[in-house]
């Protein structure tokens, strides 16, 4: 799993009871808010249930450019942990970090 341990003080979003689109719309602003305060752990509950809202978090952190890392909580598979990266040069199309994976590897 990620080499990211889930802490009292981490930034968590909870998206109980929201669907998939207003989860989708939360999961950015959260992404953009953490980021811009240099929260780079973050935290994100989606809960087990059908899958639904895992899979819509998953896709939308595979798509962003803030996203270095994430994976599900070892201890609680209803949350996903979040590293986001540190720098983003905004000429080039990828984010360089010196400890980037692409989209979807376990760090």
């Amino acid at each position: 799993m990620m080499n990211l341990l889930y802490r009292k003080n981490m930034p968590e979003l909870d998206l109980h009871g929201e669907t998939k689109d207003s989860a989708r719309v939360l999961v950015k602003e959260f992404l953009n808010d953490n980021y811009k305060m240099k929260n780079y752990e973050i935290a994100i509950v989606h809960g087990i249930g059908t899958g639904i809202l895992k899979k819509e978090v998953h896709k939308v952190l595979k798509e962003s450019k803030l996203v270095q890392a994430y994976g599900l909580d070892n201890f609680n598979s209803g949350c996903t942990l979040v590293r986001l990266v540190e720098f983003i040069d905004k000429n080039a199309k990828k984010c360089y970090n010196t400890q980037h994976n692409s989209k979807g590897d376990r760090v």
